[in-house]
């Protein structure tokens, strides 16, 4: 499953200029206001990163960042956490200023397509096992989940002491096929919502 989640006050002009204004407090919902916020997330991550020991690699153009992550997630010993923190410089849709006419200084926005640094966060998880979530580090701050379903089944097989055997993308059980159909029909969107509020 591939997910998009984002902020929809962020999405439309009139929602970013609440945002600025009324949310954050500022006078004028300047663009100025842009690199502070980007510079105060970045900061926050590279704490993150150092306060958990957690490894960073920058991801080249072209490169397969499963690839490249298998090692670290071989490495990975605990039962749940961050694995690794990729980097990787790609398009996303942000905001652009363009000066109102008016007796004050005042700004309207529209999107405009910028490639900015985006943060790979490859997690295991308990409930889901492998999965990632990738945030723009820029305003709108777009997040997309990658979560395998199979994986979410070999997780409750192995809580429940079920025997089965791993496929790339999937699971071969060789007994008590009625439980392990069981299992598949109970994954909901509660699980995914989960996932979300736990990592978020």
């Amino acid at each position: 499953m591939y997910l998009h989640a984002h902020l929809p006050t962020l999405q439309t002009s009139g929602g970013l200029c609440y945002f600025l204004h009324d949310h954050l407090g500022y006078p004028i919902p300047s663009p100025a206001l842009f690199k502070p916020l980007h510079d105060r997330f970045v900061t926050a991550v590279d704490r993150f990163v150092a306060t958990h020991h957690v490894p960073v690699v920058h991801f080249e153009r072209g490169q397969r960042k499963d690839d490249v992550v298998a090692a670290y997630r071989a490495r990975f010993t605990a039962r749940e956490g961050v694995v690794v923190l990729g980097v990787a410089q790609e398009k996303m849709r942000s905001s652009k200023a363009h000066t109102r006419l008016g007796p004050a200084v005042s700004f309207d926005f529209s999107r405009q397509s910028v490639a900015v640094n985006h943060y790979y966060f490859y997690v295991q998880d308990q409930e889901w096992g492998p999965a990632f979530l990738k945030i723009g580090t820029y305003l709108p701050y777009p997040v997309k989940i990658c979560l395998n379903g199979h994986e979410w089944v070999k997780q409750q097989l192995r809580r429940a002491h079920l025997a089965f055997e791993s496929l790339d993308n999937g699971f071969l059980a060789r007994a008590e096929a009625a439980r392990l159909q069981a299992g598949c029909d109970q994954l909901a969107p509660a699980d995914v919502q989960a996932f979300f509020d736990r990592w978020a």
